[in-house]
Formats: structure tokens, sequence, C-alpha cells
């Protein structure tokens, strides 16, 4: 059975004491050690928070500005082909205009030697006609 005497008065003063020593040199320390950890990591959270809000408002002015860029450059390559399309009208009509001036001219010239062509060959065909009566008739014709 349990007495109960001195000793456990003695037992109890020095539990008192032990929880006394314990409580100034190992647990306030270690509290006050957890205490500025855990507000240490609330502060890198917090700091975490705040950069990840900067990232995504520059990530959604950069999607903003790369978006606007596209769009620029859609409408410059636009106006680039309308430009060289106008631009391959106007050389297009102007080949085609030549070629038909070019094509006129040269009928006019064939049509002038064919029709130069055509008188030396009728004034042959005279001469020539004429000579072949003579010799067929054997005599010359008037």
């Amino acid at each position: 059975m349990i007495s109960l005497d001195w000793t456990l008065i003695l037992q109890f003063f020095n539990f008192l004491v032990l929880l006394f020593f314990l409580n100034k040199l190992l647990y306030r320390p270690l509290l006050a050690i957890m205490t500025q950890r855990r507000e240490k990591i609330e502060a890198g959270q917090a700091r975490a928070r705040d950069l990840e809000g900067e990232i995504e408002a520059k990530m959604l002015s950069y999607q903003q500005q790369l978006s606007a860029a596209k769009a620029e450059a859609s409408r410059e390559r636009a106006e680039l082909r309308k430009a060289a399309h106008q631009q391959e009208a106007e050389i297009t009509g102007a080949a085609q205009q030549k070629a038909v001036a070019r094509v006129k001219s040269i009928r006019e010239q064939v049509e002038n030697e064919a029709a130069a062509a055509g008188r030396v060959l009728k004034k042959e065909a005279s001469a020539l006609a004429g000579q072949i009566a003579t010799k067929v008739l054997g005599r010359k014709l008037a």
C-alpha cells in the first residue's frame, strides 16, 4: 500500500522544481523557436501568394500584349497581301496591254508583209502565166 509520509511531499516539491527548471530552460525557448518558425513560414507563404499574384498579373499582361501583337501582325499581313494583289493586278494588266500591243503590231506587220507578198506574187503570177501560155501555145501572147 501507499503510505503518505514526508517523502511524498519531497517528491512533489522535486516535481515542482523540475517543472520550473524545465519550463525555464526547455519549454519556453522551444515554444519561442516554434513561434518564430511558424511566423517565418506564414511570412514566406504570404510572400509566395503575393509573388504568385504578381506573376499572374504579369502573365495576363504578357498574354494581352502577345494577342495585340498577333492582331497587329495579322492586320499588317492582310494589308501587305492586299497591296501585293493590287501590285500584281497592275503588273499583270500592264503586261497584258504590252502583249496585246505587241500582238497587234505583229499582226499589222504580218498583214503588211502578206499584202506585199500578195502584190509581188500577183506580178510574178501574171508574168509566169504569160510564160506558161507562151510555152503551151508555142507562140507569144499579146
